[in-house]
């Protein structure tokens, strides 16, 4: 492997006293491909702010070969304080690169140079960005999501155009296909922890739940294990006087290493509530048209939707996706045609901009409406906070105000709000914005199994091949055709192109001093000392005999409680039929736990005592 031009070593960073970086690690060779995956909140963006000298870690080693360029794409670019575009990029170039690629990178993306950044759409603001990063031509890009707010062809055209760089690539993306097409390997980050395949994305998905795989067994033997020692020390508590001391110790240390560990993130459970079926023709539209001033959006469109299908919408941004959408769905009147709606219809809608979402309101107010810690999810009442460990929320988030939330947080209210509903028709406008593939994982798989209708505006080409069961596809002003099967079916029947015509589209700080071992003061210590006085020998008190005797009883008592608790908890219908009860239960539990694990604590402090005692 050639030597890396870019290196972070031993990463640590803490926010908020919850370590999100713990010894986490990146090299970049010249001309390599990485990209960065790992669920929301894992730290991807973080490390690539690391790696781009935004942000100082608490401890590590960042290296950047001498004479290296750099650059860098955030997640929300700052185009602020530039009056022109064309100021912007320009901003980025350094003193020996090229005045003109500036403007031609702009050409390319689909700008005039000339448009003021305090007022450019999202779609307008990425590809102002993305043109001030590849004008430079760097030795290294740092990309954070950069497929964020682009429409298909401006996707299909940045791959074309980074697999053309020579520059060394670091991505962070949800998009599937453009990972698979670009990555020649990848770094997932767990736990805090890096994790490096040197395979592109595409063999990533096996190689995780493989390594997971391995992590639970090595989980379960430490459980069994830890088990296994308690018996024989409770057992032994009679039968023998003396202590394998060392026993003791690996004891304790094997009870240590279980709470130190971060053990897997937790699981979205992901179902949507659905309603009574509709009719078998859920929409019919004939010769649908929409115009605004000279623009045509939509001409005279057809189409019938029956129960059970999954449609998808493509086109540029700008195309008319979300207004077509509006008009076959009875939310906006054609200026011509007519739109007939089947029968027994309850419709739940996904709104692209999260509009719908107050960033004052309270996060678990979102869900129950405020008044209430119940929130009604397809017509069972569920208590809030269980409702929110289903999407991957902190109980203590659960008064955090929605606009103190991230981009992937957001969208999982969205989708938890959405989901408690009863539908049988589901509006999903760009549904995939902000989530991590494991989350896109679990939404793919409710959408498979939904009964209802789905009708889907997404720019995600592996999650269109994935859901839907015919395309709807923009192919000139006004003009909306529909081809049976996804994304890629729908390229095949058009010749493996995806047309637009819409204008000049394109297509650190220093490492942290090493910790000093147990012992080390001791072993530092110079070998002469003066005689100490002989010590007085000590004895168990009365109180220590007397919790040595009880302990064992008190630990296997606490266990059958548990057992019994458990028990009670996992009775399905035990929250429907009493939440109090349910409540109480389960805060005994978590208290009857904490009891457990201080007994046990407190029983092996008592044997080493005793073990040195009587070694003495």
């Amino acid at each position: 492997m050639a030597p890396p031009i870019l290196s972070l070593r031993d990463i640590h960073l803490t926010f908020g006293g919850t370590p999100l970086l713990e010894g986490a690690e990146l090299a970049v060779s010249a001309g390599e491909r990485l990209c960065l995956v790992g669920r929301n909140g894992s730290g991807k963006s973080t490390l690539l702010k690391i790696a781009a000298g935004e942000i100082a870690m608490d401890g590590g080693e960042r290296f950047v070969q001498p004479g290296t360029t750099l650059r860098y794409l955030p997640q929300e670019p700052d185009l602020s304080g530039f009056a022109t575009t064309l100021a912007y990029v320009e901003a980025g170039l350094g003193p020996n690169d090229d005045p003109y690629a500036a403007h031609y990178r702009i050409d390319q993306l689909g700008l005039t140079g000339t448009e003021d950044p305090a007022v450019l759409s999202g779609g307008e603001a990425r590809r102002c960005a993305l043109a001030r990063v590849l004008a430079p031509a760097p030795d290294i890009l740092l990309l954070d999501e950069p497929t964020n707010h682009l429409d298909l062809p401006a996707i299909e055209w940045l791959e074309e155009t980074l697999k053309s760089l020579r520059s060394a690539i670091v991505m962070v993306s949800h998009d599937r296909r453009f990972l698979e097409h670009l990555s020649h390997a990848t770094v997932w980050i767990y736990n805090g922890e890096s994790h490096r395949l040197e395979q592109g994305f595409g063999e990533f998905e096996n190689w995780r739940d493989g390594m997971l795989e391995q992590a639970e067994t090595e989980r379960h033997k430490l459980k069994r294990k830890i088990h296994a020692e308690m018996e024989w020390m409770r057992k032994g508590v009679t039968a023998r006087r003396k202590r394998n001391q060392g026993r003791l110790r690996a004891l304790q240390d094997l009870r240590q290493r279980r709470r130190d560990e971060r053990g897997p993130a937790g699981t979205v459970t992901m179902a949507a509530s659905q309603a009574d079926a509709s009719g078998k023709l859920v929409i019919e539209a004939r010769d649908v048209e929409k115009t605004y001033g000279d623009q045509p959006i939509v001409s005279a469109f057809s189409l019938r939707v029956l129960r059970g299908e999954k449609i998808g919408f493509v086109g540029p941004n700008g195309a008319g996706k979300t207004t077509l959408l509006n008009l076959i769905t009875g939310v906006l009147k054609p200026d011509g045609g007519r739109v007939k709606l089947g029968a027994n219809l309850e419709t739940v809608t996904l709104d692209q901009e999260r509009e719908s979402l107050n960033p004052d309101t309270p996060l678990a107010d979102v869900l129950t409406g405020g008044g209430s810690d119940m929130v009604s999810v397809g017509g069972t009442p569920r208590h809030v906070l269980s409702y929110l460990k289903d999407f991957l929320f902190d109980p203590a988030q659960a008064r955090t105000p929605v606009g103190a939330l991230s981009g992937g947080e957001r969208g999982r209210v969205m989708l938890a709000r959405a989901l408690a509903r009863p539908s049988n028709l589901l509006i999903l406008d760009e549904p995939t914005n902000d989530l991590d593939l494991e989350t896109l994982d679990l939404l793919q798989e409710m959408l498979s199994e939904y009964a209802g209708t789905v009708l889907l505006v997404s720019h995600d080409r592996d999650f269109l091949d994935r859901i839907v069961t015919s395309t709807v596809a923009w192919e000139g002003p006004g003009r909306w055709v529909q081809y049976a099967g996804g994304y890629s079916d729908m390229l095949a029947q058009k010749g493996g192109k995806f047309e637009t015509k819409t204008p000049r589209a394109p297509g650190g700080k220093p490492a942290a001093k090493p910790v000093a071992k147990p012992g080390a003061e001791r072993m530092a210590e110079p070998a002469a000392k003066p005689a100490a006085k002989p010590a007085i020998r000590k004895k168990l008190t009365f109180k220590d005999k007397h919790a040595l005797e009880t302990l064992p009883g008190r630990i296997a008592a606490l266990e059958r409680s548990i057992a019994e608790l458990q028990g009670r908890l996992a009775d399905p219908g035990f929250f429907a039929k009493d939440p109090d009860g349910f409540n109480k239960t389960a805060a005994a539990l978590e208290q009857t736990v904490a009891e457990l694990a201080a007994a046990e604590d407190d029983w092996l402090a008592l044997e080493m005592k005793r073990e040195e005692i009587e070694g003495a």
